[in-house]
């Protein structure tokens, strides 16, 4: 490179570098059996998806795991793809059509499917093409989706084995329904929302006693026509006198029983608890275990059917408002209470969600469970952090069956063909299933057109839950190389919201048709939160987009600042100023850069301080590197980040460059220019997984490279050799420059004025081989070893060392005497208040004991200091 520009522009460096590892393939894999696999699967992101910052912060992670194993001479893959998103696709496709001025109606099935696969080509890949500006370093050339053909049959094959065996049935009950989607919801895609309600107290007259009534008290007063029961605590005197009675339901006068049942609460409402099987989970439970009728009186658009007498075709919030007005005119009501209730929404159209009694598919669970919750019990998968186990075991042991059926079009249609008798014929497809009613059930005379197929389309899930095999067609081609070598996985990164209805699915899914675990690791990142704790979405107008971080900040910048505060499991507060660390600290690294290329390099010898650092830095580097590892051994991948930060910034940029620098307009020696090029390499491969845009662009200008040479395929550093002592004796050598510096700047002395160091130690040794680099850094006099204190000198403490800066008539006595003296008074009543603290028995019993410890080593500390202070004080007389 001839000519390095002086501020580092991440825009043109990484376009220019994702376009070069994309041209030399420098991301793909094979299998390779020389090589120790490393495999990630993407989190497969909705086809409909834009990037958001918890893709980012997930994706990072995942990047920065892939490149590293990449880099360690692992045959390494990462492989991308997108889910088809049945109910938020089908809701584009349908909003499209609108625009368009056609109604999915008018639509045949396949008709709309060719809309949707439109929609998809245009618009389904923008995640993805997203991520790459991240610099997420997948082997794009695998990319899959939900919707391919082998996979799309690979499911189809799932549904019908589990159906052979069994699991799947099909059968009427309770889901959640969205009415302006049509379909049934899994758990996951009901968002709850706190809202304000109105508490609606309604009277039940009590048949046969003129007068008498019961009062419920119900959100939902538009359900009392589908009423079965009125429900009363056993045990609660103000209704005994009820008991083996019925009430009349207001308008409509059916009658129905006070019915007795330990769940109600005595305290909530009347006590009393209109019971709707229909449209209640817990209702339709406690309707089951009474024998209660079931009666729906709602449409699937969220109107009010034939069933339920009033307001018929009306609107089920209009409906509301109706049967208010009615109740208050005819006498029913007795009062309205404003009240806070969590209401369940659809996460895609964002609909009321309607408690529903519907016919479905459904697959058992139970038995698939067991080994899925004793692989993660035993750690055979291993959730990272650890704490989400017990939460995972106890959804794990009351696991319900799944409703795997989605009243839609776009999706893998369930393999289900019905006869004119209802009789059901699971199968691959209609050929099969005609095969089987054929030879099976000697139905010869029946055609194809006999068959009709199940129009539903399976749960998004239910494709999904395949994703660490499906994307290497094991259920297709189960003997092919990929799925032999690149199975099971190594590590997920995924978020815990989707920690059961996608990652247990996935391992039941391993042990079902693997025969074996998934993947090892699961790291469970936390939530994206602005610096007010709130989780950013689009309505509150807290998140930013990623790409104007990445535009602003660069990749590298935005990568290292979400990681600096983001453990695993934990919520990561996130304010642009950690993109803004980000960006400052590749600014640092650059300077660094232009600081080593910008040397002329002579044929002399390297200095002996400079042998001595070379020697330092080594071990220095190698111990951070082994903390390094050991970090990632651990999944704390923010510690690691913070350890390779630390060791860049503050040991080679700010202590290693200061010493082995030249003289201003001065020549380097070639050795040294070589090491330091050499420790700079090694720093630049430690830190690419993390950043690797900027550390490749500085890699491949350290020295010439061949093409299709690059840093991402460059061997991760190993730990060497590490001289603890002397690691130690920098430790004291930067600590005594910083107090000389501090010193001057306190003195007001000019940094050109050389200092006297005088030190008073047991272990000479220590400062001797440093101390031509003191007198480099802090420019000071050779030290001179005294045995006695330096009289009228105040000295500073290093390792029980006291280190005195002779400045004898540089300071004014006087100052300096005034100076302690507030010094002293200062740290005096400091110890007062912390001695005042630790004196209060309630403080120390009460308080945490890590707190009462501080406070005790804030006073020792204190303790400490006036005795030097004090010292320093009469050393002046």
């Amino acid at each position: 490179m001839s000519t390095i520009s002086k501020t580092y522009s991440p825009t043109e460096v990484e376009d220019k570098w994702y376009a070069y590892w994309l041209q030399h393939k420098l991301f793909a894999s094979q299998p390779n059996p020389e090589k120790e696999p490393y495999t990630i699967v993407i989190p497969p992101p909705n086809v409909t998806g834009i990037l958001h910052m918890g893709h980012m912060l997930n994706n990072t992670i995942q990047d920065i795991l892939v490149r590293k194993a990449r880099m360690e001479g692992k045959e390494a893959v990462w492989v991308p793809g997108t889910d088809h998103a049945s109910i938020a696709t089908e809701a584009k496709v349908v909003g499209m059509l609108k625009e368009r001025g056609i109604a999915k109606t008018d639509l045949s099935r396949e008709e709309f499917l060719s809309y949707a696969f439109e929609w998809k080509d245009k618009y389904g890949g923008i995640i993805l093409e997203q991520l790459k500006k991240l610099g997420a370093s997948c082997d794009w050339d695998r990319t899959r989706f939900t919707m391919d053909e082998k996979y799309y049959e690979s499911v189809i094959d799932v549904f019908v084995r589990l159906y052979n065996k069994g699991l799947i049935y099909r059968g009427v009950r309770m889901v959640n329904w969205d009415p302006q989607g049509k379909t049934a919801l899994s758990d996951e895609e009901v968002i709850f929302k706190e809202v304000q309600s109105k508490l609606v107290y309604i009277q039940y007259p009590v048949v046969g006693e003129e007068g008498a009534s019961v009062t419920i008290a119900t959100v939902r007063p538009e359900t009392i026509m589908a009423d079965a029961a009125i429900c009363v605590h056993p045990e609660d005197e103000r209704y005994t006198h009820l008991h083996g009675k019925k009430v009349r339901i207001p308008l409509i006068d059916r009658e129905i029983p006070v019915i007795l049942d330990e769940y109600v609460t005595m305290d909530f409402g009347t006590g009393a608890l209109k019971v709707t099987p229909a449209h209640d989970l817990n209702d339709y439970e406690l309707g089951q275990k009474h024998r209660l009728p079931v009666i729906d009186i709602l449409s699937d658009d969220g109107t009010l059917n034939e069933k339920a007498q009033l307001f018929v075709g009306m609107d089920r919030f209009a409906a509301r408002k109706a049967i208010i007005k009615e109740l208050e005119e005819k006498g029913y009501l007795e009062k309205i209470e404003e009240y806070k209730s969590n209401v369940g929404t659809s996460e895609r159209t964002g609909a009321v969600i309607e408690p529903k009694l519907s016919m479905q598919w459904w697959l058992k669970m139970d038995d698939m469970a067991k080994p899925a919750l004793d692989s993660v019990m035993n750690d055979d998968v291993a959730l990272i952090p650890a704490k989400f186990k017990n939460t995972y075991r106890v959804w794990m042991e009351n696991i319900h069956d799944w409703c795997i059926s989605r009243q839609l079009w776009w999706g893998q249609q369930i393999p289900a063909f019905y006869l004119q008798d209802g009789t059901i014929i699971v199968a691959k497809n209609k050929r099969e299933a005609l095969r089987k009613a054929q030879h099976e059930m000697q139905l010869f005379a029946l055609t194809e057109q006999d068959l009709e197929q199940d129009p539903d389309v399976l749960d998004t899930w239910f494709s999904s839950w395949l994703w660490p095999f499906g994307v290497f067609d094991a259920l297709s081609n189960p003997d092919n190389e990929d799925i032999k070598f690149y199975y099971p996985t190594s590590d997920l990164v995924t978020g815990p919201d989707i920690l059961f209805f996608w990652v247990a699915r996935m391992i039941m899914a391993g042990f079902e048709f693997m025969g074996e675990r998934p993947f090892k690791n699961v790291y469970l990142t936390g939530i994206v939160r602005d610096a007010k704790g709130r989780k950013m979405s689009k309505q509150l107008g807290n998140s930013p987009d990623p790409l104007d971080l990445i535009a602003k900040f660069g990749a590298d910048g935005v990568r290292t600042g979400l990681l600096f505060s983001a453990p695993a499991g934990n919520d990561l507060l996130f304010d642009e100023k950690l993109c803004e660390q980000g960006r400052n600290f590749c600014n640092k690294v650059w300077n660094a850069f232009r600081l080593i290329k910008g040397w002329e390099i002579s044929t002399e010898s390297a200095p002996a301080s400079n042998q001595l650092a070379f020697t330092w830095f080594e071990s220095k580097l190698n111990a951070t590197l082994a903390e390094i590892l050991d970090h990632f051994s651990k999944f704390r991948i923010s510690d690691a980040l913070h350890a390779a930060y630390k060791l860049i910034w503050d040991e080679f940029c700010s202590n290693y460059l200061e010493i082995i620098k030249p003289e201003f307009g001065k020549p380097i020696d070639a050795e040294t220019y070589e090491t330091t090029v050499v420790f700079f390499e090694r720093l630049m491969a430690l830190m690419h997984p993390f950043m690797p845009f900027i550390t490749e662009e500085i890699w491949q200008n350290l020295r010439e490279r061949s093409q299709g040479e690059s840093l991402c395929r460059a061997a991760y550093p190993t730990v060497g050799t590490i001289d603890a002592a002397l690691v130690a004796d920098f430790d004291v050598l930067f600590e005594v420059v910083t107090k000389v510096r501090e010193t001057r700047n306190s003195k007001g002395l000019s940094p050109k004025e050389t200092l006297p160091l005088v030190v008073r130690t047991d272990n000479t040794e220590r400062y001797q081989n440093v101390d031509p680099i003191i007198q480099k850094l802090a420019n000071t006099t050779p030290i001179e070893f005294v045995t006695e204190d330096v009289a009228g000198v105040s000295p500073f403490l290093i390792k029980a060392d006291k280190i005195f800066i002779a400045l004898g008539e540089k300071i004014d006595v006087e100052a300096e005497r005034d100076r302690l003296q507030k010094e002293i008074e200062y740290n005096e009543g400091f110890m007062k208040s912390v001695d005042a603290k630790l004196s209060n028995e309630r403080f120390v019993q009460n308080a945490k004991p890590e707190v009462v410890e501080k406070e005790r080593q804030k006073k020792a500390d204190a303790e400490s200091k006036l005795v030097a202070l004090r010292e320093a004080l009469v050393n002046l007389a």
